[in-house]
């Protein structure tokens, strides 16, 4: 185990007392919650068939990967454009036939890793090519957390920035005050807390609480049972190039998971796997009427701040999502918290994030006085944290390459193509 994982609570084969897992569970599944329906209320899906299917995809993710690595799969927020323009189109199945697309281009691209093997890898992504787009991960999320956490309705509400700093606030003190099993769910307890401030404040509405069912079979949307699929190549080709750009935020997170437990995800149990469970997730969500899905930096962020990696706690949390999908009181409950609280837990989330990406450049060592290595991790950080995206295409056919993903082209490039040492360098 190396050096910085030696404080680890809960190791990723480690089970919790069942006490604590539920606890442990219901944190990963309220950091995930927001994003997850966010995503198919934007589009016009069920948030509930969101939930469900994040829950299995979650569950076959894990059991695809061997139950070696602890992620989450949420609603991925690169497909929303193309998803909206699809939904006025053609409906879902049009929706349904890019999401599997997804899916499909993650298991051709695993059995592809599976034949050439993973030896390049180390090359491609040495350190320093991997703490900046480690950064860049956690960083890029930035401007989300701080207008959920100063917005209300797309305007500047002072209650919200309020309510938000009083949920970073008590967060961090349950982080640095707290011992025991409440020591292990600082989060779960800081969006506890911030969201009764938040109902002081009169940021929270009960009525979708009141007008819920208690039992809420979500509207699933079958193939040959609700519809019958047909082949939208305008959708395919659309969506399924977009997977290019989640893949490489797909291997972004492995690298902080890498970093956080001291392992070679990429190596064993293997990247062919992570990428046919991330595949399979998608195809499963298109089946049964969800969105694409993707691996959540939400939960990485929990397990950073918790030093609890195990595998079987994001296994409760895809459990208490599947179930919670069903109970429409609970479910809208969970939806009532207002951005306030999510934004200011997630100050704390995605920063910890970013810290790992410093951490990777710390233990390693880099020389930041040689200009190889300045070069690379200038470039990564302006452009993605920036965001400076690739665009292809108009309407309905746009292809949007984020700043994250161009960061870590970029990355990568630039590593394989700078010499050693620059010109000035060797003369000295």
């Amino acid at each position: 185990m190396a050096e910085n994982q030696k404080d680890v609570v809960l190791d990723v084969d480690d089970k919790p007392k069942f006490g604590q897992w539920i606890g442990l569970s219901l944190q990963h599944m309220f950091s995930m919650f927001g994003s997850t329906v966010l995503v198919p209320l934007l589009v016009g899906l069920n948030p509930g068939i969101a939930l469900f299917s994040s829950g299995v995809g979650t569950l076959l993710h894990i059991l695809i990967t061997k139950k070696e690595i602890p992620a989450y799969m949420g609603s991925s927020f690169a497909f929303i454009v193309p998803m909206m323009s699809l939904m006025k189109t053609t409906g879902y199945p049009g929706v349904a036939a890019g999401v599997i697309s997804v899916g499909v281009i993650y298991l051709i691209i695993a059995g592809i890793v599976a034949m050439i093997g993973t030896n390049w890898i180390d090359r491609l992504l040495p350190p320093i090519v991997v703490g900046p787009i480690v950064m860049v991960i956690g960083l890029s999320l930035a401007p989300s957390a701080a207008q959920s956490a100063t917005l209300l309705n797309g305007k500047y509400d002072i209650r919200v920035f309020i309510v938000a700093m009083l949920t970073l606030g008590v967060t961090i003190f349950f982080n640095m005050k707290l011992k025991g099993f409440l020591g292990l769910i600082p989060i779960l307890l800081g969006i506890v807390v911030g969201y009764i401030f938040a109902v002081l404040f009169g940021l929270v509405d009960f009525q979708p609480v009141m007008q819920s069912k208690w039992f809420a079979l979500p509207n699933f949307e079958i193939p040959f049972v609700n519809y019958q699929p047909h082949m939208y190549w305008n959708a395919i080709i659309v969506m399924a190039p977009l997977a290019l750009v989640t893949i490489t935020e797909h291997m972004g997170h492995l690298m902080v998971l890498d970093d956080l437990t001291g392992r070679n995800y990429f190596k064993e149990p293997g990247l062919q796997r992570t990428l046919a469970g991330d595949g399979a997730a998608s195809i499963f969500a298109g089946l049964v009427g969800g969105p694409s899905v993707t691996s959540y930096g939400e939960n990485i962020g929990v397990m950073a701040i918790t030093k609890v990696h195990s595998v079987y706690v994001l296994m409760g949390a895809a459990m208490f999502a599947i179930l919670f999908s069903f109970v429409g009181k609970l479910s809208a409950l969970i939806q009532s918290i207002p951005g306030a609280v999510t934004g200011g837990i997630s100050f704390l989330l995605f920063g910890v994030i970013a810290a790992s990406g410093l951490r990777i450049l710390v233990d390693n060592k880099i020389d930041f006085d040689k200009k190889r290595n300045l070069m690379i991790a200038s470039s990564v950080l302006v452009i993605g944290i920036g965001n400076a995206y690739l665009q292809v295409g108009s309407g309905s056919e746009v292809v949007q390459f984020s700043g994250v993903a161009i960061a870590t082209v970029l990355g990568i490039a630039l590593n394989l193509i700078l010499p050693k040492e620059a010109a000035s360098e060797a003369d000295v």
